[in-house]
C-alpha cells in the first residue's frame, strides 16, 4: 500500500474534503515534484485508493477523489498517528541512543535523532 510511503497519506489527507484537481494538489503538498505526485497518485489509483476523473472539456480537466475504500483508511491512519504522538518521546529516544551507539548523528530513517517541531510527522510522514 502506497499510503505508508511519505506522500501517500499526505495525497489522502488532501483529498479528504472532496476531489481536487492535480494543480489543486500541489498547493498544499509543499515540496513535493509533479512527477512525484503523479507517481503517487497513479499508485494510489492503482490501489483503489483514489479514482481519477477525466471531462471531455478545453483545455482537459482532470479531477481526483478518494474512493470508499481510501476513505476507510483514516481509520487506521488516525490511530497510527495517535499511537506516535503518544509514544514520540520513546521513539526520539531510540533513536539518539541508536545514532550514539553507531557514532552518527543521524537516527535510521535519515531523521535527525532530536527529531522535529514536536510532530509526529517525520516518524509516519503523515
Amino acid at each position: 500500500m502506497r499510503g505508508t510511503e511519505k506522500w501517500g497519506w499526505k495525497i489522502m489527507r488532501c483529498l479528504e474534503a472532496g476531489p481536487r484537481r492535480f494543480s489543486e494538489l500541489k498547493v498544499p503538498l509543499v515540496g513535493i515534484t509533479p512527477k512525484v505526485l503523479a507517481e503517487s497518485l497513479r499508485a494510489l489509483e492503482r490501489d483503489g485508493v483514489v479514482a481519477r476523473t477525466a471531462y471531455a472539456e478545453h483545455p482537459p480537466r482532470v479531477e481526483y477523489a478518494l474512493t470508499p475504500l481510501g476513505r476507510s483508511l483514516f481509520g487506521p491512519i488516525d490511530a497510527a498517528c495517535a499511537w506516535t504522538r503518544e509514544h514520540l518521546h520513546e521513539i526520539r529516544a531510540a533513536r539518539a541512543a541508536y545514532g550514539a551507539a553507531d557514532g552518527s548523528i543521524l537516527a535510521p530513517t535519515g531523521v535527525p535523532a532530536s527529531g522535529g517541531a514536536g510532530t509526529a510527522g517525520g516518524i509516519l510522514g503523515a
